[in-house]
């Protein structure tokens, strides 16, 4: 949960992109997303089977107030993919980026567009000094994404799954 109180959530906006608060009108574009077995391959997590689990999903980050923006590609108007800013520290100077893109918008640069925004709110707005996040091993363009972002790859093994790699961005 965000130690720090934002009055109203924050929508960003990138040459490409708008991230907005998600809402419960998105619960069908997140059960593609959360449900499609390419983005669900190198996740921790087993795909949603319902709607109501994507429900139940959107309720969960609104409840608990957390960082998760909807990407919607303004031009179609179309929810293309999520970013969130997790585990923020009770001391509000770390936490955890996660994201995930539908199949047909990946390789475009739209999460490096993305990432970009939400890493400078983190960092500008939040005070957040170090960032983390973790992908499969054998997600390799998750893998290049974060190095391209200035991410450096961890020695930090997770012993729970050694197949996460660990990589932080340091400010």
């Amino acid at each position: 949960m965000l130690n720090k109180t934002l009055v109203t959530f924050p929508t960003l906006t990138t040459e490409r992109l708008t991230l907005r608060q998600l809402v419960e009108n998105d619960v069908q574009a997140i059960f593609l997303l959360r449900s499609d077995p390419v983005i669900n391959k190198y996740l921790d997590r087993e795909p949603s089977q319902t709607l109501e689990e994507a429900l139940q999903f959107i309720r969960t980050i609104q409840t608990n107030n957390l960082l998760y923006w909807a990407i919607i590609e303004p031009i179609s108007g179309k929810l293309v993919g999520g970013i969130g800013l997790f585990n923020v520290s009770n001391e509000g100077n770390t936490c955890e980026i996660g994201y995930e893109l539908l199949p047909d918008y990946q390789g475009q640069g739209f999460m490096n567009e993305a990432m970009k925004k939400v890493i400078a709110f983190a960092v500008d707005i939040l005070g957040i000094k170090a960032i983390n996040a973790f992908t499969h091993k054998a997600n390799q363009p998750s893998a290049k994404l974060l190095q391209m972002l200035n991410f450096e790859q961890m020695e930090i093994i997770d012993e729970s799954n050694p197949d996460v790699i660990v990589f932080r961005l340091l400010n």
